[in-house]
């Protein structure tokens, strides 16, 4: 069978199986229904569910089981939608549509909105912290709670979130943009290959690989999201193209344009490979994840 069939069927496989247990980790009892609506209908909305299964995959490359995972796998997606809610307000990017569906602040209002995302944020630490029902250790589950903190946090997401609306309107330079699409991007999804690496016992030095792994990604698959929000298909993303030029928004393309961006792309995903090797891991499915995000259409 063709390699990138199989990858597809994993991916839909996996994405199922996130999606299933999803609903079993929010907070039900004593929600506001619409607060909780507001919450859901951004979760459930789709989505490739992409840093979740890094989880379980970085799990699978150690050997390990990856349902002792889920829980983590869970948070990560909330940690992940409740960004995206607060990205599309009209504060933020002032977009109407995610994935083909009105944003959530257009469902529902601007103040539901923030606390859905506000919910889903402070829920994603509460779930880390039933990994202890799978007889993860304390010590890991304080670790990976840490380290969400951190990457998901002011020195990570929330910062490169910052760096991106500073930057709106300016003419930034490659460091500057780097810098934005490290933290704003990348940075989770370091968090999912080192969560996978703390839950499978991972040494110092393979978290480190593992952390190269995820930052390279990172910076190409924002890279290719510069590049199909100039040169995409509308339909297949299901929002409007361009709004990064109409947000005067500096972007690889813009800065050194669409070839060059390419070859950096792919510069960075063959780094993230050989960096699997060092890790001394089952790397073939990481390493098929990473092919995938770089010739994605939406």
């Amino acid at each position: 069978m063709n390699r990138s069939l199989d990858i597809q069927q994993y991916l839909q496989e996996k994405l199922k199986w996130i999606e299933s247990a999803l609903p079993s980790f929010i907070t039900r009892d004593n929600v506001p229904d619409r607060l909780l609506q507001s919450m859901e209908y951004s979760l459930y909305a789709g989505g490739k569910r992409i840093r979740p299964i890094l989880i379980l995959t970085t799990m699978e490359a150690f050997g390990k089981d990856p349902e002792t995972g889920l829980a983590a796998a869970c948070a990560v997606e909330m940690i992940h939608t409740y960004s995206l809610i607060h990205d599309d307000l009209p504060a933020m990017d002032d977009d109407d549509f995610r994935r083909g569906k009105p944003t959530n602040h257009k469902v529902f209002d601007e103040g539901t909105a923030i606390l859905a995302g506000d919910g889903l944020l402070t829920d994603a630490f509460r779930t880390l912290c039933t990994l202890s029902d799978k007889g993860v250790a304390p010590k890991t589950i304080v670790q990976l709670v840490s380290e969400l903190s951190y990457y998901a946090g002011p020195r990570g997401m929330v910062g490169g979130q910052m760096a991106d609306l500073q930057g709106e309107g300016k003419h930034l330079g490659l460091p500057e943009l780097q810098y934005i699409h490290q933290h704003k991007t990348a940075d989770l999804l370091i968090f999912c290959l080192r969560a996978g690496g703390l839950l499978s016992g991972a040494t110092p030095e393979q978290l480190e690989h593992l952390t190269t792994f995820g930052r390279n990604v990172g910076l190409a698959f924002q890279i290719q999201d510069d590049i199909l929000d100039i040169y995409g298909d509308e339909a297949k993303l299901g929002k409007p193209v361009g709004s990064d030029e109409a947000n005067e928004k500096s972007t690889y393309p813009s800065l050194i344009g669409l070839e060059k961006s390419k070859e950096l792309l792919e510069s960075l995903v063959a780094e993230a490979k050989e960096s699997l090797v060092k890790a001394d891991i089952a790397c073939d499915t990481l390493n098929q994840i990473a092919d995938f995000i770089i010739k994605r259409e939406s």
